[in-house]
């Protein structure tokens, strides 16, 4: 008896499916950080109890995303192993945000209410800024944008400047004021300054997956550094504050 064999898969529909998975992936991502903007602004616990749900839906996207890049990637060809690759490496980024904005989100659960106004502040700040990142993040990839992609690079510099302000308030204390619960708020602002770092990690990926070259090239081809970038977003924001 002859046996009827498995027609083979399509590697442009399933690049497709993948890719769309990722794409999905960066939009809990994104709702995740959203949430833990909320739940440090209004101090409500309850609030935070989401990120939990959105974290799990980035572990199962991420072994479904690895379990098909993996058996599909020796049939596509150049451009599709190369985006493959991309959402793999996206969906890698992306999980690790989840568990630094899970890791995040239960600290402020636990020790929101005894939080100072000012690390409040600038912790919703910091969260509603990755939450951004991560919205500019899954449009870059959608519509292969590197602006939006050096967008990305030039938040996450600012994010690293407020992890500085607080490092410095909590840990020099040039003021000499008693602080609480330093031990939480520094390992929350290290959370999401880490995650920031994973999603300027997606916009590099961006840059190289459009242009072939690293961000490195990509940003000398424009002629300007990121620092300078950063400068000029700066003082953009300065004149439309006037």
């Amino acid at each position: 008896m002859s046996t009827v064999e498995n027609p083979p898969a399509n590697p442009d529909a399933i690049c497709a499916e993948i890719q769309e998975q990722t794409l999905a992936a960066c939009r809990v991502a994104r709702s995740a950080a959203g949430i833990v903007a909320e739940g440090i602004a209004t101090g409500v616990a309850k609030v935070l109890d989401g990120v939990r749900e959105r974290e799990k839906e980035l572990d199962e996207l991420d072994r479904d995303i690895d379990e098909r890049v993996t058996s599909v990637i020796t049939q596509a060809g150049h451009e599709q192993a190369r985006q493959l690759l991309a959402c793999l490496k996206f969906i890698i980024d992306l999980e690790r945000i989840g568990d630094l904005l899970l890791n995040c989100s239960n600290r402020a659960a636990a020790v929101g209410s005894r939080i100072e106004l000012e690390d409040i502040r600038q912790l919703t700040v910091m969260a509603s800024r990755l939450e951004k990142m991560l919205g500019d993040v899954h449009d870059a990839f959608a519509q292969r944008d590197v602006n939006l992609a050096l967008c990305v690079l030039r938040s996450d510099a600012e994010l690293d400047r407020m992890r500085n302000l607080i490092f410095v308030r909590h840990l020099e204390n040039h003021d000499g004021v008693p602080r609480q619960e330093s031990f939480h708020v520094l390992f929350m602002t290290q959370s999401l300054e880490r995650a920031g770092d994973h999603a300027k990690n997606l916009a590099e990926e961006v840059c190289h997956l459009v242009s072939g070259h690293s961000v490195r090239h990509v940003l000398r081809a424009y002629d300007r550094p990121v620092e300078q970038m950063f400068i000029d977003d700066l003082r953009r924001r300065q004149k439309e504050a006037k």
